[in-house]
């Protein structure tokens, strides 16, 4: 097998010119496979409050342009260890939120086929369901870490099923969640109700909150989310304003008093790399932010995420 072909070298073409792929990786047309692969989802029309989101994958690959591709924190060269590629984006309905949900399904499934594993940017947090669909098909009902200031487990949004409040109810419903192994990471803020919690845990979710991660400490935080996981197949789901506004102010739904990005980046690390199978990184909304402040959060978390998964070649 021949060696994986890396990013365009910076050296040579410097870093703010060419196309803006992942990290300036190689297109998957480019290499003909991947072991890993970087897609994005421009959807949001499931958004409940702030839209914007259908422009995250083209800011978070702008704002990618200036990672490396050594990662220092875990030791590694990740591009080195298994090819990595750019697979362009999902185009889907943003006037049906069902036949979106299908077509992301049916083209994260014929990525996968092949045994490539998916770094999914989104998007908002409906493209979440889908994904798992995906997933469970290859792996079966599979454990959940979501990293996100809000439940996403309500029922429904003025009656509509699909929205990126609701992706985690209808994955448990639907079977593709192992509910013994299902948790919230960074959660804070109002609820409608105490019932929200409630439901929440009926469906089988564990929650640390934002204050959690602040009192206990990461490594705690990190021991406990490994215990919950075992040995099951993992999908990572990381929803941007899991950040707190100071560190991602550019996503549809802000809530005050969240992690920071030094964090959220220590806790991936900590996950073991081995039962990873795929994640997302969505509601990145490019136009309430400042500086890129967020998307460079987000690309900085999707290379952590790629790095796992080429690790866990």
């Amino acid at each position: 097998m021949s060696e994986p072909r890396g990013p365009v070298d910076s050296s040579r073409v410097p870093r703010y010119a060419g196309p803006a792929t992942f990290a300036r990786l190689p297109r998957l047309d480019e290499v003909g496979r991947a072991d890993v692969a970087v897609v994005g989802v421009p959807f949001d029309s499931g958004v409940s409050y702030r839209p914007g989101a259908r422009f995250g994958p083209a800011a978070v690959r702008e704002a990618s342009r200036l990672l490396r591709p050594y990662h220092p924190a875990l030791g590694v060269a990740p591009f080195e260890l298994a090819q990595v590629a750019d697979a362009g984006d999902i185009a889907c309905n943003p006037f049906d939120i069902g036949e979106a949900v299908e077509t992301v399904q049916h083209a994260a499934s014929a990525l996968m086929a092949g045994g490539t594993r998916l770094v999914t940017i989104g998007g908002d947090h409906t493209i979440a369901l889908p994904l798992l669909r995906a997933a469970a098909r290859e792996h079966g009902p599979v454990a959940l870490l979501h990293f996100d200031a809000h439940l996403d487990t309500w029922d429904t949004y003025f009656g509509a099923e699909y929205t990126h409040g609701t992706p985690f109810r209808r994955a448990v419903e639907e079977g593709l969640l192992d509910t013994s192994a299902l948790t919230h990471i960074g959660t804070r803020g109002p609820l409608y109700s105490s019932r929200d919690l409630d439901e929440d845990h009926r469906l089988g979710f564990g929650v640390i909150t934002s204050a959690d991660v602040m009192r206990r400490g990461v490594d705690e935080i990190a021991d406990a989310l490994r215990d919950r996981v075992g040995d099951r197949p993992l999908y990572v789901s990381v929803d941007i304003d899991v950040l707190d506004p100071a560190h991602a102010p550019g996503t549809g739904t802000p809530e005050a008093g969240g992690l920071t990005t030094r964090e959220l980046l220590e806790l991936l690390r900590a996950l073991p790399p081995s039962h990873l199978i795929g994640a997302d990184v969505v509601e990145v909304a490019p136009a309430y932010d400042h500086a890129e402040i967020t998307s460079i959060a987000a690309s900085h978390i999707a290379y952590d995420l790629v790095t796992l998964l080429a690790v866990a070649k």
